[in-house]
């Protein structure tokens, strides 16, 4: 190989390299990204997502959460422990409830004032 070769691959294979340690701090170190997950919903306050089970086992009420890893703590989410995912003051976090245009296929909205 000639010299120009040789330090072509050195610098390619270095950025390749520093790009992927920066990816591995960024997501393992940092946690610096969105998980979105389903959260307890209150029918009676806010336009829940509502979902009939199969089973028969009755209605669940859910609003979608998108927030930071970092803020969500790391515990088991059925210990009595582990508090409850919702957004808190301050929080890079967003609530999504159920309308026209976030509502998936087979997903009913509720209405507050029909649980009044």
């Amino acid at each position: 190989m000639d010299k120009k070769s040789k330090i072509f691959f050195v610098v390619f294979f270095f950025l390749v390299l520093v790009a992927t340690g920066l990816s591995f701090y960024k997501y393992f170190i940092l946690k610096d990204y969105y998980i979105k997950a389903e959260a307890a919903c209150d029918p009676q306050q806010e336009k829940c997502f509502m979902i009939e089970s199969d089973s028969g086992e009755g209605t669940s009420y859910y609003k979608l959460v998108k927030k930071k890893a970092r803020d969500i703590p790391l515990c088991e989410v059925d210990s009595p422990d582990c508090p409850a995912l919702a957004c808190q003051v301050g929080e890079d976090c967003q609530e999504v409830f159920c309308d026209e245009t976030t509502k998936p296929e087979g997903v009913e909205c509720t209405n507050p004032a029909t649980f009044q």
